[in-house]
């Protein structure tokens, strides 16, 4: 077998996407307060980006409007000249252009009067004074109740041993994230790990003491133990109450009363008047009291209603800092007499700069002219209430906007929307459906609410199986198959047939 090398062409065609646009889909898909973020870091790392003190008002659309303080300066129309020509002058053209509105706004010398930093400064205390104080963690709630016992010491230690090892419900364990189950601690193992002269005896003597604090049920291994600390002398139908946490829990779940009747002997009505009890108990005790920060939406779009019940739409960018290309800087690179290096080094910042704005000022008007679309589309949902909503997919909003659909896919991609019937996630206007008996197109949304309204309206007693709902659809003018009613009830958190059965005295 003979071998050799050799050298060969072939012609090949490749899809390369350029930096700019990757940075353009970047910014696009951002929510706000990521946008914000973003525009501080680059403010950071980009020194010809600078921080605008004013901020030009701008139309419903996201573009500038005309005030009269925009003057341009006398050589506002000269253009800015490149040594060696490439694919970037365009942008450098632009920047004169774009300087010609914002220089005026953001003339490096013109500073705040001091009444507007007294005015500044006076609302970032407010805020500061406004903003919600950091929760109090389950841990600092359990230790501040230990001055009110009377413990030694040593007991005082091993109290706040235990509650150091208690997870976010009040669990003595640990969440096992691969497994998705809760791990709980032995007092042997924990006691090995203090070390010291430390039995277990003296752990359980602190457990002890730490289940009579509040919430009720912390300090619990299981479900059972911690719904167990919570009955008290006092609790309605004690007895049973006991007895199904023990020996039922899985029973109940299943709705499964009659064999609970068989083995406990109890009437169904006593064992629903336990069940209700049992509904009050809390299984998580520790949940109110989590230290993690509540996530809050901030609002990309606001969809307001005018006095014409016609629907505007405008941006929320008071979050966004107002950035803009330092005039000093391009004069600089314009200097022919300047460092050939430091030349090279501006112009690669003010290309990234001017990216950087002209994807921010493009994500803008795409948002903009998408939630217009959608909110043409979704009229009804606004009027009348989110169980109007039509049937709208991603690729329609594309060619009203006339934009691919991976560019609306990312436009409303963790973005959320103010408007009078509540905030909603952008994506939540979507979705698919199907015909009607009649041939009109319905979003399943509809048919989710209309299956809400026939399980709500069903003989509790004999409550509808999975055929029947599908069958009560189609008499409503729906044709939907029965995988489909069982996704949209699991979906819905309806359960099943069984399991909503109300069980009564044959």
């Amino acid at each position: 077998m003979q071998m050799n090398t050799s050298l060969s062409m072939r012609p090949e065609m490749r899809q390369m996407i350029a930096p700019r646009m990757i940075q353009s889909m970047e910014i696009l898909q951002l929510p706000i307060m990521a946008l914000q973020e973003r525009l501080e870091h680059e403010l950071q790392e980009n020194p010809v980006l600078e921080l605008a003190e004013n901020k030009p008002e701008l139309d419903e659309d996201g573009n500038e409007t005309a005030t009269e303080t925009a003057e341009a300066p006398d050589d506002a129309s000269k253009e800015l000249e490149i040594d060696d020509k490439n694919d970037f002058e365009k942008d450098f053209d632009r920047l004169e252009e774009i300087n010609k509105d914002w220089d005026d706004h953001f003339n490096e010398e013109t500073r705040p009067s001091s009444n507007r930093i007294d005015e500044e400064m006076d609302k970032k205390h407010d805020a500061m004074a406004n903003m919600a104080a950091r929760p109090e963690s389950l841990q600092e709630y359990l230790e501040n109740q230990l001055g009110y016992l009377e413990l030694e010491p040593k007991e005082c230690e091993l109290v706040e041993y235990l509650i150091s090892h208690l997870d976010d419900r009040g669990y003595l364990g640990w969440f096992d994230e691969d497994h998705h189950k809760h791990i709980p601690y032995t007092l042997e193992e924990l006691a090995v790990e203090h070390g010291g002269d430390v039995t277990v005896q003296d752990l359980e003597d602190a457990l002890s003491y730490l289940q009579e604090l509040d919430p009720p049920g912390v300090g619990a291994r299981d479900t059972k133990e911690c719904l167990m600390l919570q009955v008290a002398k006092d609790t309605p139908y004690r007895d049973v109450v006991k007895a199904l946490i023990q020996n039922h829990l899985e029973d109940i779940q299943h709705n499964r009363l009659p064999i609970i009747q068989k083995r406990t002997g109890y009437d169904l009505e006593t064992i629903q008047l336990a069940i209700e009890v049992l509904k009050h108990l809390n299984p998580k005790p520790g949940a109110a009291y989590t230290s993690e920060n509540i996530p809050y939406v901030t609002p990309d779009i606001v969809v307001e209603r005018d006095e014409k019940s016609e629907y505007t739409v405008r941006l929320v960018d008071d979050w966004l800092p107002q950035v803009y290309i330092s005039k000093r800087y391009i004069e600089m690179y314009r200097d022919k007499n300047a460092d050939p290096k430091a030349r090279e080094y501006l112009k690669r910042k003010i290309q990234a700069a001017q990216w950087l704005l002209d994807a921010v000022q493009q994500r803008q008007n795409t948002l903009i002219n998408v939630t217009k679309a959608i909110i043409q589309h979704q009229r009804a949902f606004l009027d009348k209430g989110p169980e109007q909503i039509e049937p709208l997919k991603m690729q329609q909003i594309a060619d009203i906007v006339g934009v691919h659909v991976t560019t609306v896919s990312r436009a409303v991609d963790d973005k959320w929307v103010q408007t009078p019937r509540g905030i909603f996630p952008l994506k939540r206007f979507f979705g698919g459906g199907t015909q009607t008996a009649t041939g009109e197109e319905v979003a399943w949304e509809t048919i989710k609410q209309k299956l809400l309204e026939i399980v709500g309206g069903e003989d509790k007693a004999n409550p509808l199986s999975d055929e029947d709902l599908v069958s009560k659809l189609q008499e409503s003018g729906y044709p939907v198959a029965r995988r489909t009613v069982t996704k949209y009830r699991k979906m819905l958190h309806i359960p099943s047939s069984r399991q909503r059965k109300v069980w009564t005295e044959d």
